[in-house]
């Protein structure tokens, strides 16, 4: 139980709400800031404006997936005005305040590091990287029928990477009946696209294996699809990138040769929130927990 921890909740999306009320389950003192325009009140939690005298009491902040962008500014969807982080909201943190992001940009890291707060940026963790895949697999493919006149069964489908996303965005279209290349850094990775009956390709050699596919999917956040390699894609290609933006895909030059290419990045807080949501709440639980037990041990 999070009995007397007091968790704040600066902006976000749907999946905030169920953070929130996971948090409320487990009797943390939970404050809002940003949802004023939400409809349906949320039990157990305390609406509150972004102010220096909420932060220095809050054990633990949250922000939403992307913590703020590169001027401060913070995404609450419910907010009838736009959040700011500023210099001065993180210097009166207290100093075992941690924050929780899905990902900082440099701002928000910039700011933590000079006011020695620590930061945790979830999407860096495997287990809630592998857990948001199912999700990103399922918004890819939903885009991928969307945007084709052919079956998913039967296509020649090509990831590229074997991460995290790409692994199950490549057992995804498998099951679905497709021909699945994979595009491959490392040699374990070429042995564990055999293991699973790819096909995979060292990506040095990604050029010479596109001339035939229907499908490519793109999970590398570096620019990988360059005009070179759009060049001898097919014009029925779809190109759907998964990576982080602004994607690996060149995408003014697939426009360019008519070629559709999406980015695609956030795909499990479009799809499917809730999910997403109860993923980012299970992990949270955990770590304000056990951070809440070490700082109870040292005191």
């Amino acid at each position: 139980m999070l009995t007397g921890v007091h968790v704040v909740f600066l902006g976000g999306d749907a999946r905030q709400l169920e953070i929130i009320r996971k948090m409320t389950e487990l009797d943390a003192t939970v404050t809002i800031v940003g949802f004023d325009q939400l409809q349906n009140p949320l039990q157990g939690a305390y609406r509150s404006d972004l102010k220096n005298e909420l932060l220095e009491k809050a054990d633990a902040l949250i922000m939403p997936a992307v913590g703020t962008d590169d001027e401060g500014a913070i995404s609450a969807i419910f907010a009838s005005s736009e959040l700011k982080l500023t210099d001065e909201h993180i210097a009166v943190l207290p100093k075992h305040c941690k924050i929780y992001t899905g990902m900082a940009k440099p701002y928000l890291r910039k700011l933590s590091l000079k006011h020695k707060i620590d930061l945790v940026e979830l999407f860096d963790r495997d287990d809630v990287a592998i857990y948001n895949s199912i999700p990103t697999a399922e918004g890819a493919l939903m885009m991928a029928i969307q945007n084709t006149d052919i079956t998913i069964h039967g296509s020649k489908s090509m990831v590229l990477g074997m991460g995290r996303t790409g692994l199950t965005m490549a057992r995804t279209l498998q099951a679905l009946g497709a021909k699945v290349k994979v595009g491959v850094r490392r040699e374990e990775h070429f042995a564990r696209a055999t293991e699973h009956c790819f096909e995979p390709f060292y990506i040095k050699d990604l050029s010479s294996h596109v001339s035939d596919i229907d499908l490519l999917f793109n999970t590398i956040p570096t620019m990988i699809v360059t005009a070179q390699i759009i060049a001898n894609i097919p014009n029925r290609a779809v190109i759907i990138d998964l990576a982080s933006s602004p994607g690996g895909t060149d995408f003014r030059f697939a426009d360019k040769r008519g070629i559709k290419a999406l980015l695609a990045p956030g795909l499990p807080g479009i799809v499917a929130p809730k999910t997403a949501g109860r993923i980012m709440a299970d992990c949270l639980s955990q770590l304000i927990l056990a951070d809440t037990r070490e700082r109870g041990n040292r005191v």
